[in-house]
């Protein structure tokens, strides 16, 4: 029972990265990267997949030399999902990816070298409609700016990305995108509101290495949800020191949580207390992991007592609510004449899950064929 979310999206130009929107009230792009090394064809490729099966709208891939371009060109061959190019310094890499289909170019322009390198990379993505993302980081900014400024700030942030930015406009190019990350919450948030006044470009959002799966997952919840809220930003990635198949679980996590964008079910479940009937716990974490295949947005709460359980299951798609040797089972709302065994829950819950996910797909079918 999804409901649309209250926030009003920051307006913005769009661009396509592949065949993915982003900006211009496009759905928020949620993105990883690979942390394989590229030049390994076969691993690069298997996790790029796990990436995509999970959600992943975009995938980043580190190109650092000659060797690793080839490596790309395979790479590119064997997957679907768009691929992003990251680019440090060098612009023949950036025209060599270019040749091999690569969907957007991670580069800063003002770090590649003279006017006519950088010209000769613009005129490339001009002709093949290959977008640009500008990617500025608290702690590798400019020694002049960092000089001017001391320490990173949202204002020597901004003054390094506007650079890039003034670069594009001055050679007519406005198919790119901007971030402005820093591993500090406060510093980040603060560069990026600075820059959502100054441009209309879509905005990739970030805290950039935010540290490992727990605490990462916390400090991007936090930064990227204030951002999120106030309707800044068009792509996230979520800088995990983790498998990068966890960045994407929980960047849909924090769209799912403002309702920005729903993807697969939204499980809402109790702490557990000494009044839950069944193991709330052990019963969430056995459907995490066996649900995640289903991409169908919907609500399922599993709560181990009747004190909150009725509230909750009337406002999901499909509740359970806990009672002694036997629990209440709902859809849609509605309490069931049936109720579950609380001997094999798990078993249960997947079977209707799994049900109620194929019934909800099949609607959204007619519901398609009957507006087209």
């Amino acid at each position: 029972m999804f409901s649309e979310s209250p926030i009003n999206r920051r307006p913005s130009k769009r661009i396509y990265v592949g065949n993915v929107p982003i900006g211009d009230g496009a759905p928020i792009a949620v993105q990883s990267m690979t942390n394989t090394p590229t030049t390994d064809v076969a691993a690069t490729v298997a996790q790029i997949k796990r990436i995509q099966a999970v959600g992943g709208d975009l995938v980043r891939v580190s190109v650092p030399t000659m060797d690793a371009a080839e490596a790309f060109k395979l790479i590119k061959q064997q997957v679907t999902v768009p691929l992003i190019a990251d680019i440090h310094f060098d612009y023949r890499i950036a025209l060599k990816v270019a040749e091999y289909g690569v969907d957007c170019l991670r580069i800063n322009p003002g770090n590649i070298g003279s006017m006519d390198r950088v010209r000769s990379v613009v005129d490339c993505a001009k002709d093949k409609g290959i977008p640009i993302r500008i990617g500025v980081n608290g702690g590798s900014l400019e020694k002049d700016i960092q000089e001017k400024y001391g320490e990173p700030t949202a204002e020597a942030l901004v003054e390094s990305a506007m650079r890039h930015v003034d670069i594009l406009d001055k050679l007519n190019f406005d198919q790119f995108k901007v971030s402005v990350k820093a591993s500090d919450v406060f510093l980040a948030v603060g560069s990026y509101r600075l820059l959502a006044k100054l441009i209309d470009q879509p905005l990739h959002l970030g805290i950039t290495e935010a540290g490992g799966i727990r605490a990462g997952a916390v400090k991007s919840a936090v930064g990227l949800g204030m951002l999120l809220a106030e309707g800044i930003g068009d792509t996230i990635r979520i800088s995990l020191a983790a498998d990068p198949v966890e960045e994407i679980k929980v960047g849909f996590d924090i769209l799912k949580s403002l309702r920005i964008r729903s993807r697969g079910i939204n499980l809402i479940a109790c702490p557990s207390c000494s009044r839950q009937e069944f193991d709330v716990i052990s019963t969430v974490n056995a459907l995490e992991q066996r649900l995640e295949d289903i991409l169908t947005p919907m609500d399922v709460s599993i709560i181990g007592c009747v004190v909150n359980g009725p509230g909750e299951a009337e406002i999901s798609d499909l509740g359970l609510t806990g009672a002694r040797n036997m629990s209440g089972f709902y859809l849609d709302g509605i309490r069931q004449k049936e109720r579950l065994s609380n001997d094999n829950l798990i078993d249960q819950l997947e079977k209707r899950i799994r049900a109620k996910a194929s019934q909800l797909d099949e609607s959204r079918k007619i519901a398609i064929k009957t507006l087209t």
